[in-house]
């Protein structure tokens, strides 16, 4: 008789009923065609006795797959693999468990996007976590932000107008966001020149989608924000690195570029550049613009930490200036209340902005109607801003605090010029000392790093002085494993 037993597998600790794992081992089977159309199957008693199970759990596996079309049931006569199934080459019963189907690798061509270690061990934490400049959730209004959500998710006017008309972000929110960025930023804009995204990374994409292909080129500086380079590296387009200086992105070597051959893009990060938290200066934003103009390039100006500036007032964005609609600007809420709220905006002329909304529509149709207006609500009332001030205060003075411990503490392993603003801190480390090393630690975990640098950002806003002492000085202790 066929050995039933061993093609129907049944696991008493599965959550899956048993009458379905039945009725999934005889679809399988036929599937596999290990059961040809027409094969007769036993009587219910009979399954019943070969599994050791109840005859009602067998006839409700047979009923379900009778549903399905799988079988045919004659009652008192016979069960039988419906006809209808396509005639299957079999396979070799085998003892070995059966694979489910989403074990397998998917075979058919795809693309690749990165290639994937493999390696799925489940980590213990780390006692430390160095990340690249994230805000203290601690310090947010995140409370009164989700009280004005809820009460937002309980009126009648509010609900009716919640998710409509969010492709491009919620009316409210862009109206206060033009009087917000007016007065923060210098931005003279309506809410025609804005899309609300879900974060500055959307933005991004969305911006090098419309902009890039295999017959442009886009400059970026050296080192760069990674997760943009993989961006625009996904368009075909070609990306030339300008280093970055004390000075932020090189503009004589970006003209130099321009006068031999064409330039259609230019991404910058003018205020803390990521990663090396530099501030491009006030004479090369001019010469950037400038070039703008005279090239005919436009700027993807990524002023994600924008709000964070301790020794001065900040620059204007270039966005601010005379660019005749050349500069994309690109923000976020993340980094000012934090990382898992996702809304980013993107400044721009009208035109691109209905073709950027047009393209989200594709893969997003839009954002959460009750935290855009919740989020709006903060702005208006200034919440916003009385946070800003309150964590530029704080964040200011933990800056000043892992200064002086760093110096410290660690003086002679390492070096970094302080950033005037911003969460992060870039920190190289002395050739005697290994980053790579250094990050293999199970102890501490750095979220980034750069081995041709030899460098990480320290992010210290989101850490108490207490915080910042323990990871300074688990630190001291990893570096000396990873001497070189």
């Amino acid at each position: 008789m066929f050995p039933y037993e061993h093609i129907i597998q049944i696991e008493k600790e599965s959550k899956v009923p048993v009458y379905r794992q039945i009725a999934i081992s005889i679809s399988t089977a036929v599937k596999n065609g290990t059961l040809k159309a027409g094969t007769h199957l036993p009587g219910s008693r009979e399954l019943a006795r070969i599994l050791g199970v109840h005859r009602k759990t067998v006839i409700a596996g047979y009923e379900e797959l009778d549903k399905q079309d799988w079988i045919t049931v004659i009652p008192r006569k016979y069960v039988k693999v419906s006809e209808n199934i396509p005639v299957l080459k079999p396979r070799k019963w085998s003892h070995a468990k059966t694979e489910l189907p989403y074990e397998n690798r998917f075979s058919r061509p795809f693309k690749m996007i990165e290639k994937t270690a493999g390696d799925d061990k489940v980590m213990s934490a780390p006692l430390i976590i160095i990340n690249d400049g994230c805000p203290d959730v601690r310090l947010s209004p995140i409370d009164s932000l989700l009280r004005t959500y809820r009460s937002l998710t309980s009126r009648k006017h509010t609900i009716r107008n919640a998710n409509t008309g969010t492709a491009q972000g919620t009316l409210k929110l862009r109206e206060e966001m033009v009087r917000y960025l007016s007065v923060t930023r210098g931005l003279n804009i309506s809410v025609a020149n804005l899309l609300i995204t879900h974060g500055a990374q959307m933005s991004i994409y969305l911006t090098a989608q419309l902009l890039l292909n295999a017959a442009t080129t886009i400059i970026v500086g050296k080192p760069n924000y990674p997760v943009a380079n993989k961006t625009f590296e996904e368009t075909g387009a070609r990306i030339i690195e300008v280093t970055v200086d004390e000075k932020g992105i090189d503009t004589d070597a970006i003209e130099k570029i321009c006068k031999r051959r064409k330039i259609d893009a230019i991404y910058v990060i003018p205020h803390h550049h990521y990663p090396t938290t530099v501030t491009l200066s006030a004479e090369r934003r001019v010469k950037l613009l400038e070039l703008s103009k005279q090239f005919s390039f436009t700027i993807i100006e990524d002023d994600y930490d924008y709000d964070y500036h301790y020794t001065s007032s900040p620059y204007l964005p270039l966005a601010s200036g005379n660019h005749h609609g050349n500069v994309i600007y690109i923000g976020s809420f993340s980094k000012m209340l934090d990382p898992a709220l996702r809304i980013g905006f993107m400044v721009a002329p009208k035109n691109f902005i209905e073709q950027c909304t047009a393209f989200r529509k594709i893969i997003d149709v839009g954002g959460d109607g009750y935290m855009q207006n919740a989020l709006a609500t903060l702005i208006k009332e200034g919440e916003l801003n009385r946070h800003l001030k309150k964590a530029k205060k704080c964040y200011h003075q933990r800056r000043d605090f892992l200064d002086a411990l760093l110096k410290e503490t660690l003086g002679r392993h390492l070096s970094y010029t302080l950033p005037t603003g911003g969460m992060a801190i870039w920190i190289k480390l002395i050739p005697d000392f290994s980053i790579k090393k250094l990050v293999r630690s199970t102890r501490l975990e750095i979220t980034r790093w750069d081995e041709k640098e030899n460098a990480f950002r320290f992010g210290f806003a989101s850490m108490n002085e207490d915080e910042l002492k323990q990871a300074v000085d688990l630190l001291k202790a990893e570096l000396q494993r990873s001497r070189r």
